[in-house]
């Protein structure tokens, strides 16, 4: 006789508050393009083992320092990662923590923005390279998964580089 598969409940998206605070956290004290390599060829090895089908990309100041397209990946996640980084250029937030805002407000980024949607997407994946007395200079971005474990992927990475 087999029994069923035990029902899992998907973790709760994290609220604004969470995403707020993840962003205090991972701030690191300089970003050159060694550490965009050493971040990329981290996020490449956990996305290995995880055998996830993603492509990675990481710009600083308007330059792409760092780009992977793992197995699995397509043409169209390069797509996401250019609109996700566009809103954490914009908005010098993750782009879940923007789309969530919105979504607190009762809204979408989509509707209320007033953005193109082909340009723009506030949808989870790309995080802020922020340096400590300076600001955001950059964003690291993922594309291949669903958007929260998109998110959730990049924040594991980043708290395991900067070891918080």
């Amino acid at each position: 006789m087999s029994r069923p598969a035990p029902r899992t409940t998907p973790e709760p998206a994290p609220s604004v508050e969470e995403l707020e605070e993840q962003e205090r956290r991972l701030v690191f004290r300089r970003f050159s393009h060694e550490d965009a390599w050493a971040l990329g060829s981290l996020l490449v090895g956990l996305a290995r083992e995880r055998r996830a089908p993603v492509a990675i990309d990481i710009h600083r100041a308007g330059q792409q320092l760092f780009h992977a397209a793992l197995p699995g990946s397509t043409p169209d996640n390069d797509a996401w990662i250019a609109r996700k980084r566009r809103v954490v250029e914009r908005y010098g937030a993750s782009s879940y923590l923007v789309g969530a805002r919105f979504r607190a407000k009762g809204t979408t980024f989509e509707d209320s923005s007033r953005l193109d949607p082909d340009a723009y997407a506030a949808h989870g994946g790309s995080f802020p390279v922020r340096v400590e007395n300076v600001g955001v200079i950059g964003a690291v971005t993922v594309s291949g998964l669903p958007q929260l474990e998109d998110h959730r992927f990049v924040v594991a990475a980043l708290e395991q580089f900067l070891k918080v």
